[in-house]
């Protein structure tokens, strides 16, 4: 009976040689992506706080994230999710041009979908190193936080970004969050009676988390809440981890062609400044060049590498005084695993970061066929509903045990 069964499914095989090989292909792939791919979050933070039972209550923090069984890699993650997200149509935002005491100008785009009065929250959302509102991330985010926490939405468009015009030769950089202060002073004044929580995506965090970390306990009086999404908490490790060979150095070779461009498009600017070379700012392949030959130089930095250490927000954690939950893939390219912070959130009281072994950099797909609505969507939803429904709680006892 045996031999009769291995005979038969041997003549199954010769039949159908690649159905076969392609079947056990399959079966291999998805033990391996159940043993060792899908798994709960992990969540930093000091335990018996308020942040840490705020974020602990949230449902997603306790269920397997599940990535795209056909896109895993990071990379791919990163890519393919930013293709999908492409779907999301343009938002029709009321723009506001915020003058800064500079002389130096941003877009503000707002949308709300409901008018609930002026205690209505504000999310604050600042985008990644090229991003404007109209980025595909960003939209998502102003959906989910419009249609499911009822919060009005403001996006800061960094200066060059957005479609306005750039002022003067000065643009935006990691270390540097006096715009930030200012547009945040600027709600504060407009917006007296609204709780406002700020998002940071990728470069739009590490600003949010040094704007954070330098004013320390004052920035209670300007926000609620604050959340990083695929922050680089270490510059230096993230720089390295970008320049590798391969398809690291791809993307960032694609991410410095996007800067340069951006220069490129207000060069007349730039041209009377004799602080920078053009010519060599135009040339430059990687970010780090890029920033190098104008980022450090705008901002009066000596060096790239003084530019970088003052964005670096590893080892300075423990100076956020706002309640603030960062999400990380731990298979990050702009952000390697183990160079997250994990250690100065277990000793925080007002940061909790809560990590995935897989998610890529702004990716994390889920589903087989994903939709554009993300884990870190849900993430983002869950943790800002929490915080504006228990704001009361938030102001008072974040910071301390219960």
């Amino acid at each position: 009976m045996m031999n009769l069964l291995l005979d038969q499914m041997y003549q199954f095989y010769q039949g159908n040689p690649m159905l076969v090989v392609s079947t056990i292909v399959l079966m291999i792939t998805y033990i391996y992506y159940t043993l060792y791919v899908v798994g709960r979050p992990t969540l930093h933070c000091r335990k018996n706080t308020a942040l840490h039972s705020l974020v602990d209550s949230l449902p997603i923090t306790h269920q397997e994230y599940r990535p795209t069984f056909w896109c895993w890699e990071p990379r791919l993650q990163s890519m393919v999710a930013c293709f999908i997200r492409q779907t999301v149509p343009d938002i029709r935002y009321r723009r506001e041009v915020f003058s800064f005491s500079d002389g130096g100008q941003v877009g503000l785009d707002w949308m709300r979908k409901e008018d609930t009065g002026a205690e209505q929250p504000i999310v604050l959302i600042l985008p990644g190193i090229t991003g404007s509102s109209q980025s595909e991330y960003v939209k998502i985010l102003v959906n989910v936080a419009c249609d499911e926490a009822k919060a009005r939405c403001v996006v800061f468009n960094f200066r060059g970004q957005g479609g306005l015009e750039l002022k003067s030769p000065r643009t935006f950089c990691a270390a540097n969050s006096d715009d930030l202060s200012e547009i945040l002073d600027h709600l504060k004044v407009t917006y007296p009676e609204a709780p406002v929580v700020a998002v940071g995506v990728s470069l739009g965090g590490i600003m949010l988390g040094n704007y954070l970390t330098d004013q320390g306990e004052a920035a209670r009086s300007k926000l609620l809440a604050a959340m990083l999404i695929s922050v680089c908490f270490d510059t230096f490790e993230g720089t390295k981890s970008m320049e590798t060979p391969g398809l690291n150095l791809l993307l960032n070779r694609h991410l410095a062609t996007n800067l340069v461009e951006s220069i490129k498009e207000v060069k007349e600017q730039f041209q009377a400044n004799n602080t920078w070379d053009l010519e060599q700012v135009f040339s430059s392949k990687t970010v780090r060049e890029f920033d190098n030959r104008l980022t450090a130089k705008m901002f009066g930095y000596k060096s790239v590498a003084e530019y970088y250490g003052a964005a670096r927000l590893h080892g300075k954690v423990e100076g956020i005084k706002v309640a603030t939950l960062a999400v990380n893939a731990e298979d990050d390219p702009f952000q390697p695993g183990d160079s997250i912070p994990r250690e100065g959130a277990d000793r925080s009281s007002h940061l909790a970061i809560l990590t995935t072994k897989y998610g890529g950099h702004v990716g994390f797909m889920d589903g087989w066929l994903p939709n554009g609505y993300f884990y870190s969507d849900r993430v983002f939803s869950q943790y800002i509903q929490a915080v504006f429904s228990n704001k009361d709680m938030v102001k008072q006892f974040v910071g301390g045990r219960l």
